[in-house]
């Protein structure tokens, strides 16, 4: 029976009820509430309403909307036949992570008024043998026959739908939306709830977040130092992309009378143990070992330093053996600074039989193209385009990433925990999109536990997300920043038609919200692009 009134006592402020409750009255469900028994959770869902757009996350302080006690709710204590005889005493206690507490204590006035409503309700709709409708019906006869125990419960779910708008309206506007939560359990309720005493109770409701600027010119006069990675510089990367194109022309022969060298493709099966500190084998070193590895010897920038010259002269059945260390910088944590024993085993071994490089292979090379020159021109200007895409990628990464470090928030946990949700939930919509995901694979992936595992996992991530969209958030209404309506109707129909395109649900509202996000992001970028001290530097 507790279970059923716990549930029923989450029913306290959304307009239709989803389960019956013992109180006659509907009470409708937003808060979460502590039980000694079963508390109720609200299940993990994973769905297109929770995903962003893609690039971009939804604005936490537009996502988490301020708690809003409805003028309705609050008038009912003030006026009326329903007017409550005493004022609710509430004290207001700041918590941890953007939290507050509040500690509600109710008159015996208003659980005496509760109480004679809820007996009130259950005369109008009970049955009782001996007595017409309508006709009063002795208080004694009417919860003995309801049941002292039920009565009580219903009796409690009114005062709390009742006081709560009066408690909350302290933190109307501030607290975040279905943050709030009772945490006093319904049994303790249960146990002191007394129509002589004061009626108390606690709620705890997150709230928006401050953002405290480390610096006295806030996001102001910002030096910003962007590292460029060679690979992107157009004129070689041009080269590169001329030189894989010609090689996709030639022919792969097999080498019969020497060992590997540069410009070769080979094929390997690759072993890998740790080295101990006596030099002894180790544990294998799983995600180091693959076999049938395709190499190509001009394309070994993510291999392991010093792994290529160690292979150098292999020759087609032969095994090599050799140490290597991986460095500090491993992409990999838990292999920096580990020695590890390759052992690597040739299984085939190709050199390139090339054409000659001319006009005559221009068509072939890049369609369209009738020289060598054109084809040279042509990549190349597609080079640079790639470039420019890239360099402003990596400046707007660069100024979010020094905006995380130049503002405090205290995070609330259910800040958190929402946007980690729409994170993963983002990169489950990537997969599904990809196809790399079955629905199977998807539901085992959208499980509770499994959405727990990443947030606890990219919570320095998820968090470090939080500090960027907020400070973006501020920088927009500080400095008055605009963008066209036309811009945002012309995005959310492009957004719509992503969505309708791979078949997934989708929230319009919330569409809009997520678009308008983006474009607040890309004006305050644009700001700061120009605004700031930008340095490139070349890795």
């Amino acid at each position: 029976m507790e279970a059923v009134l716990l549930n029923s006592a989450l029913r306290l402020l959304l307009p239709t009820p989803t389960r019956p409750s013992l109180y006659p009255v509907s009470i409708p469900q937003t808060l979460s509430f502590s039980s000694s028994l079963s508390p109720p959770r609200f299940p993990i869902r994973i769905s297109s309403r929770s995903h962003s757009l893609p690039g971009f996350f939804s604005h936490p302080s537009r996502n988490w909307r301020p708690f809003h006690v409805s003028a309705s709710a609050v008038a009912v204590q003030k006026t009326g036949k329903d007017r409550s005889p005493a004022d609710v005493l509430v004290t207001e206690t700041k918590e941890p992570n953007s939290s507050v507490r509040l500690s509600v204590e109710v008159p015996p006035a208003v659980c005496q008024q509760c109480y004679r409503k809820v007996l009130d309700e259950f005369a109008k709709q009970a049955k009782i043998p001996g007595f017409r409708p309508g006709k009063k019906v002795p208080e004694n006869i009417l919860v003995n026959y309801i049941g002292g125990n039920n009565v009580q419960q219903a009796a409690i779910e009114a005062t709390l739908k009742k006081t709560l708008p009066q408690a909350m309206a302290s933190v109307e506007g501030r607290a975040l939306k279905d943050s709030v939560r009772i945490v006093t359990k319904f049994s303790e309720m249960y146990d002191v709830f007394s129509l002589q005493d004061a009626f108390r109770y606690e709620v705890v409701a997150d709230v928006a977040p401050e953002v405290k600027w480390l610096s006295e010119n806030k996001y102001k006069n910002l030096k910003i130092v962007v590292e460029i990675d060679n690979i992107i510089e157009a004129q070689s990367a041009s080269e590169r992309e001329l030189q894989r194109r010609h090689k996709a022309l030639g022919l792969l022969r097999i080498v019969t009378d020497r060992g590997l060298q540069i410009g070769d493709l080979v094929v390997l099966d690759i072993f890998a143990k740790t080295i101990g500190q006596d030099e002894s084998e180790g544990e294998k070193i799983p995600s180091a070992e693959t076999k049938g590895f395709h190499l190509d010897t001009e394309e070994s920038d993510n291999l392991l330093p010093g792994f290529l010259d160690s292979i150098i002269g292999i020759r087609q059945g032969e095994t090599k053996s050799f140490p290597l260390q991986f460095p500090e910088s491993w992409e990999q944590e838990n292999l920096r600074g580990v020695r590890a024993q390759f052992t690597v085993e040739c299984k085939e071994l190709f050199y390139r039989d090339l054409p000659q490089l001319d006009d005559s292979l221009a068509e072939n090379v890049l369609p369209g193209c009738n020289s060598l020159d054109q084809v040279r021109e042509a990549i190349l200007q597609r080079c640079k385009e790639v470039e420019q895409t890239a360099i402003e990628q990596a400046t707007d990464n660069a100024i979010l990433d020094q905006l995380s470090k130049i503002v405090e928030v205290d995070i609330p946990k259910s800040l958190l925990e929402e946007q980690g949700r729409q994170l993963y939930g983002a990169k489950l919509l990537q997969l599904q999109v990809e196809k790399k995901i079955n629905e199977s694979q998807l539901a085992s992936l959208s499980s509770e536990r499994a959405v727990g595992q990443f947030i606890n996992n990219e919570k320095e991530n998820i968090s470090k997300i939080i500090k960027q969209m907020l400070a973006v958030g501020e920088i927009f209404k500080c400095e008055n920043l605009q963008f066209l309506t036309e811009e945002l109707v012309k995005e959310v129909e492009n957004s719509i038609a992503e969505f309708k395109r791979h078949n997934q649900e989708y929230d319009e509202e919330r569409v809009r919200e997520q678009v308008q996000d983006v474009l607040e992001g890309a004006k305050v970028l644009e700001w700061l692009r120009e605004n700031a001290e930008i340095q490139y530097v070349k890795q």
